[in-house]
């Protein structure tokens, strides 16, 4: 496997079902992932260098994910969006910002963890 980030993943999903899923994961595969509810909550945390990966829902309370990406774009960590849009146009928006994969819910824990070894090797 790849190099494992010095800063954590951190998980952006409104649903705490979904999140808690993600951050189980995470955690069962050795990181010390958190998790935020919000978009704003994700770009202070992005921005303060604290996030070594970022699983980003785009239907977010406050901030659409997809400005999340664009106000991150030049600065961001590995980005993997996990969103209920199947919309083909917010994929290749996202992949085009920068994102590394793009899944729709329901997800499949093997396909995001193999985005996340994929976003993490050198």
């Amino acid at each position: 496997m790849g190099r494992l980030p010095a800063s954590g993943p951190l998980v952006v999903e409104d649903d705490p079902r979904i999140a808690a899923v993600l951050v189980k994961g995470l955690r069962k595969q050795g990181f010390e992932a958190d998790w935020v509810t919000t978009g704003g909550e994700a770009l202070e945390r992005c921005r303060s260098g604290e996030v070594g990966l970022l699983l980003l829902d785009l239907g977010m309370p406050d901030i659409d994910g997809l400005d999340v990406l664009r106000a991150l774009v030049g600065a961001m960590p590995p980005v993997i969006v996990i969103t209920a849009r199947s919309d083909p146009r917010d994929r290749a928006t996202a992949l085009e910002l920068g994102a590394a994969s793009y899944f729709t819910k329901p997800f499949a824990w093997s396909d995001i963890w193999s985005a996340v070894r994929a976003a993490l090797v050198p």
